[in-house]
């Protein structure tokens, strides 16, 4: 049995489309639709009421049109609005957290994990909580990385300024010397060349990506969701100017990038402001 809707996933900019690059990679067959709230973008510095309310909105926009099930492709609406959310919807959805912190306590030897996140996240202890869920005598070092997507959302990321903030973030980390190193926003893997240079390489590097897509493909499999032998269709919707996320997200999908199509706010709410979301 083969289910051809789309699977929706969801960010305040592009950082999420790393996800969405991998969730193509792993299930070539899937259907996506791609929503970058470019109109709240950052979500990281609000507050996490304000988040929420953004990510039900955005889920009840996808759900209007007709997917199958949901990642959350972002760090800090993760932490916001997965509990709720799932309590809101009947679809799956997927967070992007406890995928990440599993693979960091597979990955660490010496029981010591450092994550960088947005202040949202970090103040969350969503990361914190997951990591010592997996395994209580790991030792975890939580830091905000201020500044950071917005250089990726201005296609910045391996500039001067980029690895200036970054040796700025990561000194207290190198310090503390973990094995293991959360990228714990969806924007951050596009830095991870400069990570590495940073770090010298002696940190194993996780990003969600990778064990969300994972995840994702086990959730359809189990629930007789999985696509296939229909052709595979993608489409984006922004709200806001998608100049800026134009020219990141070509970095990253190249001449395959989804059409993008731009949808006014004033919609999006109109759509989300139903009694599910409250």
């Amino acid at each position: 049995m083969s289910d051809p809707r789309p699977i929706g996933v969801f960010d305040s900019g592009v950082g999420g489309l790393t996800v969405l690059r991998e969730l193509q990679r792993q299930l070539p067959a899937e259907s996506t639709i791609y929503f970058a709230d470019l109109g709240h973008f950052p979500y990281g510095p609000r507050f996490q009421g304000q988040v929420r309310q953004f990510s039900l909105r955005i889920i009840r926009f996808l759900e209007e049109l007709d997917v199958k099930l949901v990642v959350i492709a972002c760090n800090t609406a993760t932490a916001a609005a997965l509990n709720a959310a799932r309590e809101t919807f009947d679809i799956p959805i997927v967070g992007v957290i406890t995928p990440g912190a599993q693979a960091a306590v597979q990955a660490t030897r010496n029981k010591k994990i450092a994550v960088i996140s947005t202040e949202g996240t970090k103040q969350s202890g969503e990361y914190l909580h997951a990591i010592k869920e997996a395994n209580p005598t790991i030792g975890v070092l939580p830091l905000a990385a201020p500044g950071l997507v917005e250089l990726v959302e201005r296609g910045q990321a391996q500039s001067p300024e980029a690895e200036a903030a970054l040796r700025a973030t990561l000194a207290e980390i190198i310090e503390y010397a973990p094995d293991t190193l959360i990228l714990g926003c969806t924007h951050y893997p596009l830095l991870r060349p400069l990570i590495q240079k940073v770090t010298e390489g002696k940190m194993t590097i996780v990003d969600s990506a990778h064990t969300t897509a994972a995840r994702v493909a086990r959730v359809l499999a189990a629930n007789g969701l999985a696509a296939a032998n229909e052709p595979a269709r993608h489409q984006i919707y922004v709200t806001g100017s998608p100049d800026q996320f134009l020219q990141t997200a070509h970095i990253l999908f190249e001449n395959a990038l989804p059409p993008i199509q731009t949808v006014s706010l004033e919609l999006v709410e109109q759509m989300g402001s139903r009694e599910a979301v409250g």
